[in-house]
């Protein structure tokens, strides 16, 4: 199939508002948007300013109106717990419905925030539509994540109740969530007035008299009376969640997603990137307290009429690397979509994908990675094992959707490995300089996007336009700053380099720490690696690697340290002072898989550093300092 995707993007460009429009269509509107586009409004000017609309309508009750009720909209599948439970649109409709009337009983209203502390469960999407049906703004924090990180978050949304588990399952343990949660809220300024918990059986948390509600107790009270709350209207411009990512002087930044732009471009992203129709069975293996649950595990499958899947597991370990493929086997999944990070797990303890072969993958068309650089050698193994197209995509929180990309609906583009191929409509992105000055192709600089962001986009911070326009747009006026460093090939290809941060200044050479992972990633005995700036007295910068060797190789460490180091001469350069690699058993994650490189920088410089609160785990940054003793410089 010949690609239509520059037709598309032309169009896009010509007229934005006409593109927009019509992507609007697709979504069951109370009042439909007149106006398209209002450039005066909000931070940068705001989308759909005029119409009304409810999501949990659009990702619901509008299928099972239109004949879907009795189609599967989510299946839970949990290896860490060995339990499976699936929901029908009706079914999901009615526990949502009956949760929403549960919290409009607690006086929740519209614009009232709700902060979410929950694991990999149904209940997380069940809160979530519950908020989204009544108009509540929620903010989902990761389960599990640290007390003192937690507070800041229930202090800056003052939340008017808070939804919690009792408990988080993580291989061969089980993290009580509820005293985590206690915690923040003796460190907290603001105190919640009610919190509705939902006791998993394998951790029953202590009730506080008065103010901790059973979450299921709650649900079948208002089931047992038929109890459903209707949809309540929105605006377009409304915010449907706040979504917290770190902030650069320790306070979070509230990502705002208001709701009729998130409708729009999340629905036009599942066909025509994704590729997926109404129907089809869509698996993103993320979680619901980062940017991809919401968008792709949670709103995404609903919005288009498909079947998402929410898994509770790892890549490995619950209880094998084939983990996913028997996912993708059991339910027809046509389009998986994971972290980089993931498949690098699955490569090191399955190099020859032995567990593949025991299932049958042949409805199975499009694995889609984001989250990290995508590094080539991870990316051509993936392609040989599986046989299908791998695409390599590249969004970020504040965005809420895909930036770049390789649109599957659309057709087809050529597959340049380590690149995310080029920016879909909405997006026209540039590659600058400091002075904001276009670079030409092929030259490393700042990724930047030219204002107005599209649809879908943050709109701005939680109650604070000041940050937003100082954190994103004053430093390239007329644009959005990604923090990301990369350039674009004479084909109109992106390639993301890592954030600037990652751009490492080696006497007077701005080097990508991406592109030395990229060579080292290449040698044949490494399954991950990563490659930080480390301070050096002669050169400013000095880059240092970091290698996780494949299971099962047995050959000595220093020789392969020492191949490495002769690689990354070979291809990149004597340029690049590429002197120093070092071997780890595991390399310093979140739990969404992101490589904690500035951490891991601070530790090499001497530099004092803090346990980083998304942390995996804790135990990996001693192993960190004690590979390092002796070993820089």
């Amino acid at each position: 199939m010949t690609s239509k995707y520059a037709k598309t993007y032309a169009r896009w460009k010509s007229n934005p508002e006409a593109f927009w429009a019509e992507a609007a269509r697709e979504i069951d509107w109370f009042k439909p948007p007149q106006k398209i586009f209002d450039a005066n409004a909000g931070v940068y000017g705001r989308w759909f300013p005029d119409a009304t609309c409810n999501m949990c309508f659009n990702a619901l009750d509008r299928h099972i109106d239109s004949g879907r009720g009795e189609q599967l909209a989510l299946i839970y599948d949990s290896p860490v717990t060995n339990s499976k439970r699936t929901y029908t649109y009706n079914q999901l409709r009615d526990e949502v419905a009956a949760f929403a009337a549960v919290l409009q009983d607690f006086g929740v209203k519209k614009g009232d925030r709700i902060v979410m502390y929950m694991p990999m469960i149904p209940e997380a999407a069940i809160g979530m539509l519950a908020c989204a049906r009544i108009g509540a703004v929620h903010s989902v924090v990761f389960g599990g994540f640290a007390s003192k990180e937690l507070a800041t978050r229930i202090d800056d949304a003052k939340p008017r109740l808070i939804l919690a588990a009792s408990c988080g399952i993580e291989p061969g343990r089980v993290v009580k969530y509820k005293p985590l949660l206690d915690e923040a809220i003796s460190l907290s300024d603001f105190k919640p007035e009610n919190i509705i918990v939902y006791q998993r059986p394998q951790e029953t948390a202590a009730m506080t008299a008065g103010r901790d509600h059973d979450w299921q107790q709650l649900s079948d009270a208002a089931r047992s009376v038929g109890k459903k709350a209707p949809c309540v209207e929105m605006a377009a411009t409304d915010p449907l969640y706040i979504l917290y990512t770190s902030g650069t002087t320790g306070i979070p930044k509230g990502v705002v997603r208001d709701t009729g732009g998130h409708m729009v471009t999340l629905k036009w992203s599942m066909k025509n990137l994704y590729g997926v129709d109404p129907g089809e069975v869509f698996f993103t293996a993320s979680d619901v307290g980062w940017v991809v649950g919401h968008s792709y595990i949670v709103y995404g499958p609903l919005l288009h009429g498909a079947t998402g899947i929410l898994f509770e597991g790892k890549p490995v370990g619950t209880p094998d690397p084939g983990t996913f493929w028997r996912i993708i086997a059991e339910y027809g999944v046509v389009a998986f979509f994971t972290a980089p990070t993931a498949f690098r797990a699955i490569r090191k303890e399955d190099p020859d994908a032995a567990f593949l072969k025991k299932y049958d993958l042949s409805k199975f068309r499009t694995l889609f990675l984001a989250g990290e650089r995508a590094d080539p050698p991870t990316l051509q193994w993936a392609e040989q094992i599986l046989k299908v197209p791998v695409v390599d995509h590249w969004w970020q929180t504040e965005t809420g959707w895909c930036v770049a990309g390789n649109p599957v609906g659309l057709g087809l583009l050529p597959i340049k490995h380590g690149s995310p191929t080029v920016p879909l409509p909405g997006w026209e992105v540039q590659i600058v300089d400091e002075a904001s000055k276009p670079l030409p192709d092929g030259t490393m600089g700042s990724i930047v996007i030219k204002l107005p962001l599209p649809p879908g986009a943050l709109p701005t911070l939680w109650q604070n336009d000041a940050r937003m326009r100082e954190s994103y747009l004053e430093e390239f006026p007329g644009y959005y700053k990604t923090s990301d460093a990369g350039y674009r090939d004479a084909d109109g290809y992106l390639y993301i380099m890592g954030r600037t941060d990652d751009i490492i200044n080696v006497a007077g050479h701005r080097l990508s720490t991406g592109g030395m992972e990229e060579v080292l990633a290449s040698h044949p005995d490494v399954a991950e690696c990563a490659v930080i700036g480390a301070k050096d007295a002669l050169k400013g910068e000095a880059p240092l690697g970091f290698l996780v060797l494949k299971a099962g190789v047995t050959r000595d460490h220093a020789l392969i340290e020492k191949e490495v180091v002769g690689l990354v001469r070979e291809k990149i350069g004597p340029v690049a002072a590429f002197k120093t690699a070092v071997t780890i058993d595991r390399l310093p994650k979140t739990r969404s898989g992101k490589i904690l490189r500035g951490t891991m920088k601070k530790i090499a410089d001497g530099d004092e550093w803090t346990m980083p609160a998304t942390i995996d785990d804790p135990a990996i940054m001693g192993e960190i300092e004690t590979a390092l003793k002796g070993r820089t410089g």
